[in-house]
């Protein structure tokens, strides 16, 4: 875990965006930590300073432009060997002036879609992650005996709602049962343009051609990626070190939890929020909370550097419905 002795660096970056829908990102000049390295523009928040204030000004200083400030995108704590840094990033509602480089550092625009390929300090690409990737994912409860047809409903009434990334996950399904239903939800997943993962069985989600995610326990059993670079690979962790197990296996993604007491773990205290950003600042993965959580959680999840909310209860319909009667 990072240590709490380290000094705080607060920071506040921004998106900017030109008439083509770029995003403008700097690079890192020689000198300083990181050099090098891409990353969204902004600078260190000064003693009493707003973080408006602050972007306002580093905007002013570096490219030569006055803007206003939008909403929050994410907040990301991350532990650097000498330091705990906590990057706050918002989008900008506009801006005026002609970008350049005051201080000798490079920029470049980049579509959307290539910011991946930038090398990038750790704290900015969970950024990235909060830019293109969905701030929800969905987890699949067991079907009930005999129910297949309504689960399989349900999961279309997620895919119309909206949900672009699913867990199909069933505990206590029949081996057999589990494979035609999981094939049946892949196809679905497909055609409604949702990305899917196969919980726990490699072997499935390759006949399938679909993404896998890990069990915490699961982490030791692979010495490599078990999946091609092109199927998404997750992981549930629940502490630092499981976090960093993940990056080194190369997952796209993490879940971390329980954020809060759940139903399926009673009895069981979550971590919380503070919990949730120590763990947070170990590595680079963009990262769901779980436990307890629902849409309404997602800008308290992007505030301690989540990606969004990993939930069953919260996403799926009929679980949703059942709440509300």
């Amino acid at each position: 875990m990072p240590n709490p002795e380290s000094r705080v660096v607060e920071v506040v970056a921004g998106v900017i965006r030109d008439a083509r829908g770029r995003i403008l990102l700097t690079r890192r000049t020689e000198g300083r930590d990181l050099a090098g390295l891409w990353e969204f523009p902004g600078g260190k928040r000064e003693p009493g300073e707003s973080p408006e204030a602050a972007l306002q000004r580093e905007l002013h200083e570096e490219l030569g432009i006055d803007c206003e400030v939008g909403a929050a995108l994410i907040d990301v704590p991350q532990a650097y060997p000498d330091k705990r840094l906590r990057l706050d990033v918002r989008e900008l509602k506009h801006w005026r002036g002609s970008v350049r480089g005051r201080e000798g550092q490079a920029l470049v625009w980049v579509p959307p879609a290539k910011l991946a390929r930038y090398e990038m300090p750790p704290a900015d690409r969970p950024v990235v992650a909060a830019l293109l990737q969905p701030d929800r994912y969905l987890v699949t409860p067991a079907p009930g005996a005999d129910d297949d047809a309504r689960w399989l409903a349900a999961l279309e009434r997620a895919l119309a709602a909206g949900a672009t990334r699913v867990q199909l996950r069933a505990p206590g399904t029949a081996p057999a049962r589990w494979r035609a239903l999981a094939a049946a939800a892949v196809t679905r997943c497909r055609t409604a343009g949702a990305e899917v993962l196969i919980n726990g069985d490699a072997e499935l989600a390759l006949a399938l051609s679909s993404g896998l995610h890990l069990r915490a326990a699961q982490l030791r059993e692979y010495p490599r990626r078990p999946l091609p670079a092109e199927l998404p690979l997750a992981a549930s962790c629940h502490d630092a070190e499981e976090l960093r197990r993940a990056q080194a296996l190369g997952c796209d993604f993490a879940v971390v939890g329980a954020i809060r007491a759940t139903p399926t773990h009673p009895g069981a205290a979550g971590i919380g929020w503070d919990g949730f950003a120590a763990m947070r600042e170990a590595v680079s993965l963009p990262i769901y909370a779980i436990g307890g959580l629902a849409p309404d959680d997602i800008a308290t999840a992007r505030a301690h550097g989540a990606q969004g909310v990993a939930a069953i209860r919260g996403l799926w319909p009929d679980a949703i419905a059942e709440a509300a009667a």
